[in-house]
């Protein structure tokens, strides 16, 4: 199937539009692609009419234009019919966002979509769905366009059984900077499912990360899934719901998956290289991260603070996830002291962690960042900046970035994200540095790339 005119169409045509009820989900999804994106996008209703000032067309086949994409919501019961006119059309294919399919027991109506889209080699997304969001492309969630959080474009591809669960990431994704380079709700999945995604996202010159939040597979589907995923080079992560005995029953109920068992899928997983989230927090950490690194770590860890407590508290949540931090060598210790600013350098711990204390200016961090880049004790630098303190310059990060970029070896930094310390966290981020909001988060973003076999 060509994937290409339902992932990135130039003409949508919206089926389902009410003239009555502005708030019907077409209303929405049609309004918010013909007042924000580039896309040329029609209306479609049998009733005709008139939609604030534009025609709305009776059938796909009245609209004087070669339609790439339909989007489909409209009740289940028509949904054969307007798929089987979309095809004889030459659309490109569809996402069906209408519910009351499978999983609500309605199989024989989900069948019937699958045999028609098949017999004519026509993708479609859905049914029960949310559909496609494509940064500053289109955008066919239901959601209002002031309501939607959306992440700027980057990197990250996700797909995602549940529209809701996809949502709150981008939320997510949004606040730590995490950028997308397509978003895709899949619900219930009839034809096009996550194997056929990964394919397609492993060729996509956008993406270098692939993220999945999982309900469910098909019988011999989470094989096939896995053992492709081990013969693609980019990272893949996948969260998985239906771990416990409730879970399975809620996945079910949802968009009628079949769980199977946790346990077995997750050490398939983790033989194949692919990378587990156990929770939400820790699918947008690894995301960020191996978005920003993709080379080795053995998970030796050194750690720059300008604070004690932080330092002790990033070192349990290193341990906790079985990364070490090895005591440094009395030659970088020595390289680090030589280069500290005088009034910091009598005062400095410099064990693992390196404590600069309040005093720290930016070239006491730029000399200790250059130390353990340069170290062989370790693989990677977590970086705890406070940026109240009275010391660091909003240029930090840019130029410990330049260390990063010399050295190669990766760093990652823990900034709380406030407002008032953007030009801080951008520093990093144009830099391709990581930048947690939480100690948890930039241990998570380590563990993700000592985890990732693919690096």
């Amino acid at each position: 199937m060509n994937y290409r005119p339902l992932l990135n169409p130039e003409t949508i045509a919206v089926v389902g539009v009410s003239l009555t009820n502005d708030r019907h989900p077409a209303n929405v999804i049609y309004n918010k692609m013909h007042l924000r994106y580039p896309v040329k996008v029609y209306p479609v209703n049998p009733r005709g009419g008139m939609l604030q000032r534009d025609r709305v067309y009776e059938d796909i086949s009245r609209i004087p234009a070669k339609i790439d994409l339909a989007v489909v919501a409209a009740r289940a019961e028509y949904v054969p019919d307007i798929l089987q006119s979309c095809i004889q059309n030459g659309v490109g294919g569809a996402i069906v966002i209408s519910g009351g399919f499978a999983e609500i027991g309605r199989q024989d109506l989900q069948d019937r979509l699958v045999e028609l889209a098949r017999a004519a080699d026509f993708p479609f997304i859905g049914p029960n769905c949310l559909g496609i969001y494509a940064p500053n492309r289109f955008d066919t969630f239901f959601l209002p366009g002031e309501r939607l959080v959306r992440p700027e474009p980057g990197a990250v591809a996700m797909v995602s059984q549940s529209g809701g669960v996809l949502v709150d990431q981008m939320v997510k994704f949004a606040e730590q900077g995490v950028g997308l380079s397509l978003a895709v709700s899949i619900g219930n999945k009839a034809l096009i499912r996550e194997v056929d995604l990964l394919e397609y996202l492993a060729a996509d010159n956008n993406t270098r990360v692939i993220a999945f939040y999982v309900e469910g597979f098909a019988h011999n589907e989470g094989r096939q899934f896995v053992q492709m995923a081990d013969q693609l080079s980019k990272p893949i992560i996948v969260l998985k719901a239906g771990k416990t005995v409730e879970g399975l029953r809620a996945v079910s109920s949802h968009t009628a998956s079949l769980a199977g068992d946790y346990r077995v899928f997750s050490e398939v997983m983790a033989q194949h290289g692919i990378v587990e989230a156990r929770d939400e927090y820790e699918l947008v950490s690894f995301c960020e991260a191996l978005s920003c690194y993709q080379t080795p770590v053995r998970g030796r860890v050194g750690i720059i603070s300008v604070s004690g407590g932080h330092g002790a508290l990033a070192s349990d949540v290193c341990t906790a996830h079985g990364l070490t931090l090895p005591p440094l060598s009395e030659q970088t210790r020595q390289q680090i002291r030589d280069n500290l600013s005088p009034s910091v350098r009598p005062i400095a711990s410099l064990a693992n962690p390196i404590d600069l204390t309040g005093s720290a200016v930016d070239e006491d961090f730029v000399a200790a960042a250059s130390g353990l880049s340069r170290s062989p004790e370790v693989d990677a630098v977590i970086l705890l900046l406070l940026p109240y303190s009275p010391g660091i310059s909003m240029d930090l990060g840019a130029r410990l970035s330049y260390v990063l970029r010399r050295d190669g070896k990766p760093l990652v930094a823990y900034v709380p994200h406030q407002e008032k310390y953007r030009m801080l966290i951008e520093g990093f981020e144009l830099n391709n540095v990581p930048v947690s909001a939480s100690i948890e988060g930039a241990v998570l973003m380590v563990e993700a790339i000592r985890r990732c076999k693919k690096c």
